[in-house]
């Protein structure tokens, strides 16, 4: 039997061996705990109820004998009226204060007295139904006081009597209860000490055994982590004690496994992130744009245009500056929008004709972070494949908004815009890991590194109507310096 316990025990869970422990230290415990509030409670209600029981019967022995006598005098002596007279209400009142004390004593002897007393307070009432039909005869005076004399004074005296040996045996029976109290407290505190010292020796066991048998395990998982901890992935765990244990062990060494993997997957994750950052930077930084803009510089001195010198010469020096963000990867939206901002006022200095801009953008959101050179290939799609291919003045508007703790930002133009077929194939490519064309390859390059930096809910969305203009919401995680 112990033999079998004890292979119950080692296979069972860390939650079940925590419970036995619990129900070993807390039922007797607790059957202590009853046991002792039980006799104190029964106790205290058996002397409570003797208290409240001489209480009561102390009030009526005092007060009843001597109203109920002076009251039916009033009446015989004609003080007052059959209406006026509170006799019947006394005898009322005091066969409730009985029949309460009744439910109170645990007596025989002071039921039995109640029992009398019920009795007189019967013949009471039938001797003030005497007077009160002699007062409606009228001229019976005399037989009134010998009722009153004869036989009402000796019925309330007997009533009194009655209850004063009810309060007096009461009385005893509290001293009773009082000494029984005491000799019960006096046990009471022996078993507490000899159980405190049992549940004593019983926690030492337990405090002992239980926490080995968890702990043991979970020990030998901690020197397997230490080793994983230090870099080495070839160790694995073998614990086989306690249910918890195995699966933990089992579940570590599966996740050993996949760490090794997670390990190659970011190192290809790596190179992949930094290629197409490196691929998209050279996008930028690429000798057309760079040629463009200083022939436009060229043109503008040449007409004497200094302060348009000056500020496009600012506005490019920015937009290299923000390119570069000395070697780091992300940066906060304020920062981003200065790069965009950049990028457009040196484009509607060669487009001025054509391009109009607008960046509306809340600064609650400028301390959301953001891949960098990410707003700006989105803007030169805007400018060279919608605004650049419609007649008249184009717009291209910058806008964000808060939306279910997300940062969105929106570029919408009100260029061409693109056919439902175009939208598709554009929408595809951005999914499509291969995609080649350089449009598509851009938007797919912004959309992965936001990916990769902050997780697959993130990226970018295209909507489109051709002949209205096409709106790319960019998706970040909010984000608080």
């Amino acid at each position: 039997m112990r033999k079998r316990l004890k292979e119950i025990y080692d296979h069972s869970t860390l939650v079940a061996k925590i419970r036995y422990s619990y129900l070993c230290l807390l039922v007797p415990f607790v059957l202590f705990l009853i046991f002792c509030f039980y006799n104190l409670w029964n106790n205290n209600r058996r002397y409570e109820d003797m208290v409240n029981s001489s209480v009561m019967a102390s009030q009526f022995s005092l007060d009843f004998q001597k109203d109920f006598d002076y009251e039916t005098y009033l009446l015989i002596v004609g003080n007052k009226t059959l209406e006026e007279s509170s006799l019947h209400a006394m005898l009322e009142e005091a066969d409730e204060i009985v029949a309460g004390l009744e439910e109170l004593t645990e007596s025989q002897e002071n039921r039995k007295r109640l029992t009398s007393v019920k009795k007189y307070l019967n013949n009471l009432g039938t001797y003030i139904g005497r007077i009160e039909d002699n007062i409606r005869e009228g001229n019976r005076y005399e037989d009134n006081i010998e009722i009153w004399e004869n036989d009402v004074q000796i019925v309330t005296s007997l009533v009194g009597d009655t209850m004063s040996r009810y309060i007096y045996y009461e009385i005893r029976g509290i001293q009773e209860s009082r000494q029984q109290y005491q000799d019960f407290f006096v046990n009471m505190i022996r078993f507490s000490v000899i159980a405190f010292a049992l549940i004593l020796m019983l926690c030492l066991f337990l405090s002992y055994y239980i926490p080995l048998s968890i702990t043991r395990p979970i020990r030998r998982l901690t020197q397997v982590t230490d080793q994983v901890a230090k870099g080495d992935l070839t160790v694995r765990s073998d614990v086989t004690g306690g249910l918890e244990a195995r699966v933990l062990s089992d579940s570590m060494n599966t996740m050993i496994d996949k760490i090794n993997e997670l390990l190659e997957q970011v190192k290809t994750e790596q190179v992949r992130l930094r290629k197409a950052e490196f691929e998209l930077l050279q996008s930028q930084i690429n000798p057309h744009f760079l040629y463009n803009t200083l022939d436009a510089i060229v043109w503008l001195a040449e007409a004497g245009e200094q302060k348009k010198v000056v500020s496009m010469v600012g506005s490019l020096s920015d937009f290299f500056r923000i390119s570069l963000n000395q070697g780091q990867d992300i940066l906060d939206v304020r920062e981003e929008l200065q790069h965009v901002r950049s990028y457009l006022e040196i484009q509607q200095m060669r487009y001025q004709d054509i391009l109009q801009y607008e960046i509306c953008v809340p600064e609650e959101l400028y301390s959301s972070r953001i891949p960098k050179i990410t707003l700006q290939p989105l803007v030169e799609n805007a400018l060279y494949h919608g605004i650049k291919n419609k007649r008249g003045k184009g717009m291209i508007r910058i806008d964000g908004e808060m939306e279910d703790s997300d940062c969105i930002l929106r570029i919408t133009d009100n260029g061409r815009g693109m056919t439902p077929e175009r939208l598709g194939q554009v929408r595809e490519g951005i999914r499509n890991q291969n995609a080649c064309e350089t449009e598509i390859y851009g938007l797919y390059n912004v959309n992965e590194r936001i990916r990769l930096n902050f997780g697959e809910k993130y990226g970018i969305t295209i909507t489109s109507t051709y002949g209205e203009g096409t709106c790319v919401t960019v998706r970040l995680p909010e984000y608080t310096l």
